[in-house]
Protein backbone atom coordinates (compact mmCIF):
# COMPACT_ATOMS: atom_id res chain seq x y z
CA UNK A 1 0.00 0.00 0.00
CA UNK A 2 2.86 2.49 0.68
CA UNK A 3 4.15 2.58 -3.16
CA UNK A 4 0.57 3.13 -4.08
CA UNK A 5 0.20 6.19 -1.36
CA UNK A 6 2.16 8.66 -4.12
CA UNK A 7 -0.46 7.57 -6.66
CA UNK A 8 -3.72 8.50 -4.63
CA UNK A 9 -2.17 11.69 -3.40
CA UNK A 10 -1.50 12.67 -7.22
CA UNK A 11 -4.71 10.83 -8.07
CA UNK A 12 -6.76 13.71 -5.90
CA UNK A 13 -4.21 16.81 -6.81
CA UNK A 14 -5.19 15.56 -10.98
CA UNK A 15 -8.78 15.23 -9.41
CA UNK A 16 -8.58 18.75 -8.03
CA UNK A 17 -6.67 20.59 -10.69
CA UNK A 18 -9.53 19.37 -13.00
CA UNK A 19 -12.31 20.56 -10.81
CA UNK A 20 -14.28 17.19 -9.98
CA UNK A 21 -14.90 17.13 -6.26
CA UNK A 22 -16.04 14.03 -4.59
CA UNK A 23 -19.35 14.97 -4.85
CA UNK A 24 -19.50 14.73 -8.92
CA UNK A 25 -17.34 11.79 -9.46
CA UNK A 26 -19.49 9.75 -6.35
CA UNK A 27 -22.43 10.82 -9.25
CA UNK A 28 -20.20 9.23 -11.98
CA UNK A 29 -19.03 6.33 -9.78
CA UNK A 30 -23.06 5.60 -8.57
CA UNK A 31 -21.70 6.02 -5.32
CA UNK A 32 -22.56 7.86 -1.83
CA UNK A 33 -20.16 11.40 -1.27
CA UNK A 34 -20.07 9.80 2.04
CA UNK A 35 -18.41 6.83 0.52
CA UNK A 36 -16.08 8.32 -1.74
CA UNK A 37 -14.66 10.48 0.77
CA UNK A 38 -14.14 7.30 3.26
CA UNK A 39 -12.63 5.30 0.36
CA UNK A 40 -10.01 7.81 -0.61
CA UNK A 41 -9.06 8.38 3.08
CA UNK A 42 -8.45 4.67 4.14
CA UNK A 43 -7.02 4.49 0.51
CA UNK A 44 -9.20 1.57 -0.21
CA UNK A 45 -9.41 1.03 -3.75
CA UNK A 46 -10.13 -1.68 -5.69
CA UNK A 47 -8.22 -1.91 -8.92
CA UNK A 48 -11.57 -2.04 -11.07
CA UNK A 49 -12.73 0.91 -8.81
CA UNK A 50 -9.08 2.81 -9.59
CA UNK A 51 -10.08 2.30 -13.27
CA UNK A 52 -13.28 3.96 -13.47
CA UNK A 53 -11.79 7.06 -11.27
CA UNK A 54 -9.16 7.28 -14.08
CA UNK A 55 -11.78 6.92 -16.61
CA UNK A 56 -13.55 10.15 -14.97
CA UNK A 57 -10.57 11.95 -14.96
CA UNK A 58 -9.06 11.26 -18.42
CA UNK A 59 -6.07 9.66 -17.09
CA UNK A 60 -4.41 6.63 -17.71
CA UNK A 61 -2.55 4.69 -15.15
CA UNK A 62 0.52 5.16 -16.76
CA UNK A 63 1.06 8.95 -16.78
CA UNK A 64 -0.39 9.03 -13.34
CA UNK A 65 2.58 6.70 -12.22
CA UNK A 66 4.81 8.43 -14.10
CA UNK A 67 3.46 12.11 -12.38
CA UNK A 68 3.95 9.67 -8.62
CA UNK A 69 7.34 8.96 -9.49
CA UNK A 70 10.21 11.83 -8.40
CA UNK A 71 12.64 10.35 -10.66
CA UNK A 72 10.76 10.33 -13.55
CA UNK A 73 10.72 14.29 -12.88
CA UNK A 74 14.34 14.55 -12.81
CA UNK A 75 16.59 15.73 -15.84
CA UNK A 76 19.14 12.82 -16.95
CA UNK A 77 21.17 14.81 -18.69
CA UNK A 78 21.22 18.45 -19.71
CA UNK A 79 21.02 19.96 -23.31
CA UNK A 80 24.49 20.33 -25.45
CA UNK A 81 23.65 24.19 -24.91
CA UNK A 82 23.75 24.15 -21.56
CA UNK A 83 27.26 21.66 -21.40
CA UNK A 84 28.61 24.65 -23.72
CA UNK A 85 27.64 27.25 -20.94
CA UNK A 86 28.98 25.44 -18.33
CA UNK A 87 31.91 23.80 -19.55
CA UNK A 88 32.94 27.83 -20.97
CA UNK A 89 32.95 28.72 -17.66
CA UNK A 90 35.19 27.14 -15.07
CA UNK A 91 34.20 28.76 -11.49
CA UNK A 92 30.05 27.68 -13.70
CA UNK A 93 31.69 24.42 -13.88
CA UNK A 94 33.41 24.34 -10.66
CA UNK A 95 30.48 25.29 -8.88
CA UNK A 96 28.12 22.69 -10.46
CA UNK A 97 30.41 19.89 -10.03
CA UNK A 98 30.69 21.00 -6.07
CA UNK A 99 26.77 21.03 -6.03
CA UNK A 100 27.15 17.31 -7.63
CA UNK A 101 29.41 16.10 -4.98
CA UNK A 102 26.70 17.70 -2.32
CA UNK A 103 28.81 20.72 -1.07
CA UNK A 104 26.98 23.58 0.94
CA UNK A 105 27.43 27.45 0.04
CA UNK A 106 29.85 27.37 2.92
CA UNK A 107 32.05 24.66 2.31
CA UNK A 108 32.55 25.49 -1.55
CA UNK A 109 33.60 29.47 -0.54
CA UNK A 110 35.80 27.56 2.28
CA UNK A 111 37.83 25.79 -0.22
CA UNK A 112 37.74 27.85 -3.43
CA UNK A 113 38.63 31.85 -4.09
CA UNK A 114 34.83 32.20 -4.81
CA UNK A 115 32.60 35.27 -2.26
CA UNK A 116 29.21 33.72 -1.24
CA UNK A 117 27.26 36.48 -3.89
CA UNK A 118 29.60 34.84 -6.70
CA UNK A 119 28.64 31.37 -5.89
CA UNK A 120 24.75 32.14 -5.12
CA UNK A 121 24.98 34.01 -8.84
CA UNK A 122 26.27 30.76 -10.24
CA UNK A 123 23.61 28.61 -8.64
CA UNK A 124 21.32 31.23 -9.84
CA UNK A 125 22.44 30.27 -13.42
CA UNK A 126 22.26 26.36 -12.81
CA UNK A 127 19.06 26.81 -11.33
CA UNK A 128 17.46 28.51 -15.00
CA UNK A 129 19.09 25.17 -16.81
CA UNK A 130 16.47 23.29 -14.22
CA UNK A 131 19.82 21.86 -13.05
CA UNK A 132 18.85 22.44 -9.51
CA UNK A 133 16.51 24.46 -7.60
CA UNK A 134 17.76 27.30 -5.19
CA UNK A 135 15.78 27.19 -2.71
CA UNK A 136 14.90 30.05 0.68
CA UNK A 137 18.03 30.43 2.97
CA UNK A 138 20.23 29.52 -0.04
CA UNK A 139 19.63 25.67 0.04
CA UNK A 140 19.84 23.44 -2.91
CA UNK A 141 17.90 20.71 -4.42
CA UNK A 142 19.34 18.88 -7.40
CA UNK A 143 16.74 17.75 -10.34
CA UNK A 144 19.15 15.65 -11.82
CA UNK A 145 18.37 11.55 -11.64
CA UNK A 146 20.85 9.00 -9.93
CA UNK A 147 21.25 8.41 -13.64
CA UNK A 148 22.14 11.59 -14.91
CA UNK A 149 25.37 11.88 -17.05
CA UNK A 150 26.86 14.46 -19.09
CA UNK A 151 26.10 14.22 -23.00
CA UNK A 152 28.00 11.22 -25.15
CA UNK A 153 30.71 13.21 -27.18
CA UNK A 154 29.06 16.13 -25.71
CA UNK A 155 30.82 19.20 -24.60
CA UNK A 156 31.78 18.24 -21.41
CA UNK A 157 32.89 14.76 -22.49
CA UNK A 158 35.07 16.70 -25.70
CA UNK A 159 36.45 19.17 -22.90
CA UNK A 160 37.97 15.85 -20.07
CA UNK A 161 38.76 13.93 -23.58
CA UNK A 162 40.71 17.21 -25.11
CA UNK A 163 42.38 18.65 -21.56
CA UNK A 164 41.70 17.07 -18.73
CA UNK A 165 41.60 13.17 -19.71
CA UNK A 166 45.67 13.35 -19.35
CA UNK A 167 45.44 15.02 -16.23
CA UNK A 168 43.49 12.73 -14.86
CA UNK A 169 45.88 9.71 -15.68
CA UNK A 170 48.68 11.61 -14.48
CA UNK A 171 49.38 9.25 -11.72
CA UNK A 172 50.73 6.23 -10.60
CA UNK A 173 47.51 4.94 -9.32
CA UNK A 174 49.50 3.12 -6.38
CA UNK A 175 48.22 5.05 -3.35
CA UNK A 176 45.44 4.92 -0.93
CA UNK A 177 42.18 5.27 -3.00
CA UNK A 178 43.62 4.56 -5.96
CA UNK A 179 43.40 1.74 -8.40
CA UNK A 180 43.80 1.29 -12.33
CA UNK A 181 43.82 -1.85 -14.17
CA UNK A 182 44.18 -1.88 -18.02
CA UNK A 183 43.38 -5.22 -19.60
CA UNK A 184 43.16 -6.10 -22.92
CA UNK A 185 42.02 -9.87 -24.32
CA UNK A 186 39.17 -10.99 -26.58
CA UNK A 187 35.68 -11.58 -25.59
CA UNK A 188 32.65 -12.92 -27.51
CA UNK A 189 30.11 -10.79 -28.66
CA UNK A 190 27.71 -11.72 -26.03
CA UNK A 191 30.22 -11.97 -23.84
CA UNK A 192 31.28 -8.00 -24.26
CA UNK A 193 27.63 -6.71 -24.18
CA UNK A 194 26.97 -8.46 -20.30
CA UNK A 195 30.41 -6.68 -19.86
CA UNK A 196 29.13 -3.46 -20.68
CA UNK A 197 26.06 -4.30 -18.77
CA UNK A 198 28.23 -4.49 -15.29
CA UNK A 199 29.93 -1.22 -15.92
CA UNK A 200 27.17 0.27 -16.47
CA UNK A 201 25.49 -1.70 -12.84
CA UNK A 202 28.40 -0.54 -11.17
CA UNK A 203 28.39 3.02 -12.16
CA UNK A 204 24.76 3.39 -10.35
CA UNK A 205 26.10 1.39 -7.46
CA UNK A 206 28.54 4.22 -7.54
CA UNK A 207 26.15 7.19 -7.20
CA UNK A 208 23.49 5.05 -4.89
CA UNK A 209 26.50 5.18 -2.35
CA UNK A 210 27.32 8.63 -3.10
CA UNK A 211 23.37 9.59 -2.75
CA UNK A 212 23.38 7.78 0.92
CA UNK A 213 26.49 8.78 1.90
CA UNK A 214 25.30 12.39 1.41
CA UNK A 215 24.84 13.46 5.18
CA UNK A 216 28.21 12.58 6.39
CA UNK A 217 30.77 14.77 6.94
CA UNK A 218 32.91 16.23 4.44
CA UNK A 219 36.16 15.13 6.31
CA UNK A 220 35.06 11.49 6.46
CA UNK A 221 35.02 11.54 2.43
CA UNK A 222 37.05 11.66 -0.75
CA UNK A 223 36.53 13.47 -4.05
CA UNK A 224 36.28 10.75 -5.98
CA UNK A 225 36.49 10.50 -10.02
CA UNK A 226 35.82 6.93 -11.89
CA UNK A 227 36.39 6.24 -14.83
CA UNK A 228 34.79 3.26 -16.80
CA UNK A 229 35.06 2.53 -20.36
CA UNK A 230 35.30 0.04 -22.93
CA UNK A 231 35.46 -0.73 -26.81
CA UNK A 232 37.21 -2.33 -29.39
CA UNK A 233 40.20 -0.61 -29.79
CA UNK A 234 43.44 -1.42 -32.19
CA UNK A 235 45.93 0.88 -30.67
CA UNK A 236 47.26 3.45 -33.99
CA UNK A 237 50.86 2.30 -33.95
CA UNK A 238 49.69 -1.59 -34.51
CA UNK A 239 47.40 -0.36 -36.99
CA UNK A 240 49.99 0.07 -40.28
CA UNK A 241 51.10 -3.23 -39.24
CA UNK A 242 48.27 -4.76 -40.50
CA UNK A 243 48.36 -7.39 -43.54
CA UNK A 244 46.68 -5.41 -46.04
CA UNK A 245 44.79 -7.83 -48.92
CA UNK A 246 46.66 -7.68 -51.97
CA UNK A 247 44.80 -6.23 -55.20
CA UNK A 248 44.52 -9.75 -56.51
CA UNK A 249 43.60 -11.60 -53.44
CA UNK A 250 39.93 -11.44 -53.14
CA UNK A 251 38.55 -14.61 -55.09
CA UNK A 252 36.40 -14.20 -57.60
CA UNK A 253 32.83 -16.47 -57.90
CA UNK A 254 33.66 -19.51 -59.95
CA UNK A 255 31.91 -19.94 -62.88
CA UNK A 256 29.97 -23.45 -63.49
CA UNK A 257 31.25 -24.93 -66.52
CA UNK A 258 28.90 -27.24 -67.63
CA UNK A 259 29.81 -29.73 -70.12
CA UNK A 260 28.40 -31.38 -72.96
CA UNK A 261 28.29 -35.36 -73.13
Amino acid sequence: MSQLLPVIENLKKELRARGITYGELAKQLDMSEASVKRMFAKRDFTLKRLEEILEVAELDLPALMKISDPESQLKSSLTAEQESEIVADPKLFLVAVCVLNLWPIEEIVARYQLTSAEVVALLLRLDRMGFLQLQPNNRVRLLISRTFNWLPDGPIQRAFKDSAALDYLDSRFDRRYEHMAFINGMLSKKSALKFIEKIQQLAKEFSVWHQEESTLPLQEKVPMSMLLAIRPWLPRPFQPLLRQESPGAAQKPSKRVHKIR
